[in-house]
């Protein structure tokens, strides 16, 4: 099962991630971009949208410090991976609206860090592919599962 089927519909937000919990994630987030050797910003916020830990990896684009940080804030806000909004322009263009909303990126990249069935936060990854931005999130997100629930 992928981390994003793990997400329940109707997450509840929960407490706040911990300082222990963001640092973990942001390690496996940064490791995946080394591995791959992409240049990230990688943003983390809580299960208030308030921000945790931004990290700009040297030689990374100075655009993507506030898109990392959008994604992971629509991630949380609207209690679901940013690629749901981007799937759905793609399905239907009726839903170019959506870009117009506030607070919304549809780009992939941002996902909701659950725990124990509840947002603790959310992770936002730019500057690489849309793709590779969400695989760089997938895997930080799996080191939730190290965690007790």
């Amino acid at each position: 099962m992928s981390s994003l089927e793990k997400i329940p519909d109707a997450a509840q937000y929960g407490a706040p991630i911990s300082l222990e919990m963001a640092k973990a994630v942001m390690q496996a987030a940064e490791a995946e971009a080394v591995r791959e050797q992409w240049n990230l910003v990688i943003a983390i916020v809580d299960s208030g949208c308030n921000m945790i830990m931004l990290h700009k990896m040297d030689h990374a684009q100075l655009g993507s410090i506030p898109l990392a940080q959008q994604k992971a804030e629509t991630a949380v806000r609207f209690r679901r991976p940013t690629v749901a909004f981007q799937e759905r322009l793609r399905q239907d263009t009726q839903e170019l609206k959506m870009l117009a909303m506030p607070n919304v990126l549809p780009v992939e990249g941002g996902i909701p860090l659950i725990l124990g069935g509840k947002i603790v936060g959310g992770i936002g990854v730019s500057g690489a592919r849309s793709a590779q931005d969400a695989q760089d999130a997938q895997v930080a997100v799996a080191i939730l599962d190290n965690f007790v629930h």
